[in-house]
């Protein structure tokens, strides 16, 4: 097992809300690396990506690095703006 993994397990059993949270918070995490890593591997900037937004550049430094509450549409017309199509699964 992984130091990671030893730790967030002793994380959780001593930190109730940690624990609670940790499921949320990691798949937030995950959403923006996936989108940050898509819209380099797209070859885009996120200047470039904002510009097809209408948005500023902040706006997608925030969707990328603190992916919470992004409306499902809003993830629609990003994976659009990098010329990428949306998948997801409920598992």
């Amino acid at each position: 097992m992984s130091d990671l993994k030893v730790y967030v397990g002793k994380r959780k059993a001593r930190d109730p809300e940690f624990a609670e949270n940790y499921e949320s918070g990691y798949l937030e995490f995950k959403i923006g690396v996936l989108l940050r890593q898509a819209r380099k591997e797209a070859g885009f900037t996120q200047e470039e990506v904002a510009k097809k937004l209408n948005t500023r550049r902040s706006a997608i430094s925030r969707m990328e690095n603190h992916a919470q509450d992004i409306r499902l549409s809003t993830l629609r017309k990003y994976a659009e703006a990098i010329g990428r199509k949306l998948h997801f699964s409920v598992g």
